[in-house]
């Protein structure tokens, strides 16, 4: 079949002449004897060769009859021409290549351009779309003022490794599912825009933008599961309020060495966000609730004219920088036995909720109260703001009373996309009337009393993550987790699950799943150790055929 594919390819002959019209030029040389190891092994690495372009013969090196079988030599049963490897690697890092030709396209069995980085490519050949194996390419160092669109096109469902996940990114390289691109590296190039198409594939965890010429971030319309974006290095000079409402998922925020000069109150809106570098900006200011973000442990702020942090106090680190941020809060608000003066636009419900949180931040706080219940007038002072996050953490909740379902629904059915409900409440149950909140995509219920998982969460589909670690839970429904198809993480931690049930690696969704901390047998910590696709895998195996 192999024999009869490259005769239809016109591999009969020679062929590694110039075309017909096409002028002759002398091609760099390539050993022979490096083409009879590429054809066994299926991988080519000609970087650092100094080749001005790729010679037609190695675009053509699975099509054409080799020299040394034109020449009559004999051939051992290992060298056998008509029995040679489809090219599956080629390097060709180091060059100096301007161009690469439509002519890659005849080596489609490529799973790796690995990598053209450090040459002289303007452009992108389209051709690179149809190479439908691919799952990894790397372009960096490159003079590249553009990416092609049709990239995105590119598609592999059978060739995504999670080692590639793991891996350190350096240059222009993704790995692709059946899903799409997961990781994007367009570093050091002359970037000034990036395809919408490319910015708003919904499968984007990874995006590196470093060192290019962007005035400002894209937009993110469909990336929900963006974990990291790296674009310092640019020449940003404005965070738009609205792209930063679109990265919830978002873990890192690398934007240092830019022309920032403000950062928006909407910054705050990244409630998972670990890693934030805006060094070396023009930044002269900060909004002091960037201290209230949960989960930041890492915040630079050096090189910056900021007028009212002390660069003793950035020296400090992260968590006093963060204790000061949070000081000024309090300096800003009304004492403990003072209301906020009442003026047109305040009601006496709202006195002790943030309204300037709800009406800019579309955040609903009332944490850190002690509470045993959350007051109606907390839910009357949202009014017809929407409100996308409600953060209840913190306080001594009881199921029994403590959020009123009927508020969560009326209130918050279209719009809320994260509930908080943490840490020192005790819950042990949920208002059935939170089926309503259909658009709720995080719910956060760790360090809780749920003997049980709350039913009603399996009525919410449009769940991406769901926080139960800390309680008491001793069973879950596999199959209707499995109705949660959009759900990527599932923490169960330290919980008191005797057994994991096997349907529960049907769930493919989920990309997080976090089970430590257990009394079950199995899976084993071994196991458990692997990783969440291996935990799933092996859940499968034992479903009862």
């Amino acid at each position: 079949m192999a024999a009869a594919r490259r005769a239809r390819a016109g591999g009969g002959g020679g062929g590694s002449g110039p075309r017909f019209g096409r002028a002759a030029e002398p091609e760099p040389a390539v050993p022979q004897g490096l083409l009879r190891l590429a054809r066994r092994s299926g991988q080519l690495n000609l970087a650092g060769r100094g080749l001005t372009h790729v010679p037609e013969h190695v675009w053509r090196i699975n099509l054409d009859t080799p020299e040394e079988a034109q020449q009559n030599l004999s051939f051992g049963a290992a060298d056998r021409w008509w029995e040679q490897t489809d090219l599956t690697k080629l390097i060709l890092a180091s060059n100096k290549l301007q161009s690469l030709s439509e002519d890659v396209q005849l080596l489609p069995a490529l799973t790796v351009l690995d990598d053209v980085s450090n040459n002289q490519l303007t452009a992108i050949p389209s051709s690179f779309a149809l190479l439908v194996n691919v799952v990894r390419l790397s372009l960096a160092g490159n003079q590249l003022r553009e990416l092609p669109a049709d990239l995105s096109a590119m598609r592999n469902s059978h060739c995504w490794a999670d080692e590639f996940l793991s891996s350190p990114l350096s240059v222009y390289h993704w790995t692709l599912i059946s899903t799409g691109l997961r990781q994007l590296d367009c570093t050091k190039n002359y970037l000034e825009t990036v395809p919408p198409k490319l910015a708003s594939m919904a499968s984007l965890e990874q995006l590196y933008l470093r060192k290019n010429k962007l005035r400002s971030l894209p937009e993110f319309p469909s990336c929900k599961l963006l974990k990291e974006l790296h674009a310092g290095e640019n020449q940003i000079e404005m965070l738009n309020a609205e792209n930063l409402k679109q990265l919830s998922s978002l873990c890192v925020l690398e934007l240092r060495d830019n022309k920032i000069k403000a950062v928006p109150e909407e910054i705050t809106l990244l409630q998972k966000l670990e890693r934030l570098d805006l060094a070396n900006n023009d930044i002269s200011r900060l909004p002091y609730t960037l201290g209230n973000l949960p989960q930041l442990k890492f915040l630079a702020l050096e090189g910056n004219p900021l007028r009212t942090i002390r660069r003793d106090l950035l020296q400090k680190g992260t968590q006093e920088l963060l204790k000061y941020l949070r000081s000024k809060i309090q300096d800003e608000a009304p004492g403990p036995n003072e209301e906020p003066p009442v003026t047109a636009m305040t009601l006496p419900s709202q006195s002790k909720v943030n309204i300037h949180a709800i009406t800019t931040l579309k955040l609903l706080e009332y944490s850190d109260k002690q509470a045993a219940e959350i007051p109606e007038a907390v839910f009357d002072a949202v009014g017809s703001n929407p409100v996308a996050t409600v953060n209840f953490s913190k306080n001594h909740v009881l199921a029994e009373m403590g959020i009123p379902g009927t508020f969560l629904s009326f209130k918050f059915g279209s719009c809320c996309l994260s509930l908080c409900a943490n840490r020192n409440n005790l819950l042990t149950a949920l208002p059935e009337e939170m089926e309503a909140l259909k658009r709720l995509h995080t719910i956060n219920l760790a360090f809780n009393r749920f003997k049980v998982f709350p039913s009603v969460l399996y009525q919410l589909p449009a769940l991406e993550t769901i926080l139960l670690s800390n309680n008491q839970v001793g069973s879950i429904d596999p199959v209707q987790l499995k109705g949660l198809d959009k759900l990527g993480t599932l923490d169960l931690q330290n919980n008191d699950l005797l057994q994991v049930p096997p349907e529960l690696g049907n769930c493919e969704s989920l990309r997080s799943l976090l089970l430590e901390g257990n009394p079950f047998r199995t899976p084993r910590a071994a196991v458990l150790a692997k990783g969440t696709a291996a935990v799933l895998e092996y859940l499968r195996s034992r479903i009862p055929s």
